[in-house]
């Protein structure tokens, strides 16, 4: 397939790999930030071709799997609710909350339904103008301007029937936080493509610069990644610090500024809480002032929502790079794709979900690795 197969061409992979080994002189840690790239290095097998030293860890880029619990149960309350119709992506309607998920309601008669666009509720609402549309608007900075979009053009058509349940996270913060721990072992960053084609590499200049760290920010396909890491390894092992681009082809240094704008006029920085991670400051959009009116947890009165994490999922831990799926003692176990215990075997994204489907199976749970 034209503009594909380009890119998971085996014999430029073999010269990358034989580039890599040829640079390398010592170990190095370098985290994927994004899931999808997460996905395509485990399907590949790209993490074990590289040379001896050379470690893949996973990053917290899903974000379906750090939507924090408490945000899938407040989902939950609103879409059991006869007044509403329930909107989603299709990959959130599985992710476990404390009791249930959103298929399950949706099997009970709750009226729960898969949209491919944010602004495909704007037509639901305008079809039930007696019914509250609300829409779970959950991702990165990737999905935030057609979720800015939705909300501009709902006030813009004065439909007092939309609503938005916010979950928007963001990257820069969630790199510096695990920069920040004492049990880092990051020593470089992939950097996620799409959140850049939007954002742009400006904002990822004082985090290299803070921790003294390179930060190549690469696409999805297999040589793209082969290519951000020998880019990365290169930059590690002559201890040069800053930010790279593999990813030109989509990536401009200033982003999509008309976005930027547009994210900014809905959206607004604040505190937000990670599943498995906790707090990080100033790592989330909410709505802006002009915008509260669509507001979902202010108009449903569910901002207080107290729940507890299971206690067997590690999702925590391997979305911060400190353990991979195969070292947790519930995977494949208690833990499956048909019984989830936390979000990152659900998600298309998740880490867990691609050493499940890829076959990492047979590894055994390192000696001094439980949990």
């Amino acid at each position: 397939m034209r503009f594909q197969d380009e890119y998971r061409d085996p014999v430029a992979a073999k010269q990358l790999i034989t580039a890599i080994s040829r640079v390398v002189t010592r170990p190095w840690t370098i985290m994927e930030v994004c899931g999808g790239q997460t996905h395509t290095i485990v399907k590949y097998g790209i993490d074990e071709l590289l040379p001896n030293g050379v470690e893949l860890v996973h990053g917290p880029g899903c974000p379906v799997c750090v939507t924090p619990l408490e945000l899938i149960d407040k989902a939950i309350a609103i879409a059991t609710r006869s007044d509403v119709i329930f909107c989603s992506f299709g990959d959130m309607l599985r992710v476990p909350g404390s009791q249930s998920d959103l298929f399950a309601i949706k099997a009970t008669g709750a009226d729960v339904r898969i949209v491919y666009s944010p602004l495909d509720c704007l037509k639901i609402a305008e079809q039930n103008p007696h019914r509250v549309v609300v829409f779970f608007a959950v991702g990165f900075e990737t999905t935030a301007p057609a979720n800015a979009m939705a909300v501009a053009q709902a006030k813009k058509r004065k439909l007092s029937n939309f609503a938005v349940l916010v979950s928007h996270v963001l990257v820069p913060p969630a790199m510096s936080a695990i920069l920040s721990s004492l049990d880092n072992r990051v020593q470089g960053f992939l950097g996620a493509g799409h959140v850049c084609a939007v954002m742009g590499l400006e904002e990822y200049v004082p985090i290299a610069e803070r921790f003294q760290i390179p930060i190549v920010v690469t696409g999805f396909e297999p040589l793209d990644l082969l290519e951000g890491i020998y880019e990365c390894v290169c930059m590690l092992e002559r201890r040069q610090v800053g930010v790279g681009n593999q990813y030109s082809r989509a990536v401009r240094r200033d982003g999509s500024p008309r976005a930027i704008e547009l994210i900014h006029q809905v959206f607004e920085v604040c505190d937000r809480k990670w599943r498995g991670i906790g707090e990080i400051p100033l790592s989330g959009y909410r709505l802006t002032e002009p915008y509260q009116q669509f507001d979902a947890e202010t108009r449903f009165n569910v901002q207080q929502v107290t729940v507890h994490e299971s206690e067997q999922c590690i999702s925590g831990l391997i979305l911060q790079g400190i353990r991979k799926p195969h070292q947790c003692q519930a995977f494949c176990k208690s833990c499956t794709p048909e019984h989830p215990l936390g979000a990152t075997m659900v998600s298309s994204e998740g880490a867990c979900a691609a050493y499940y489907n890829y076959g990492r199976l047979r590894h055994p749970v390192a000696a001094g690795s439980e949990i």
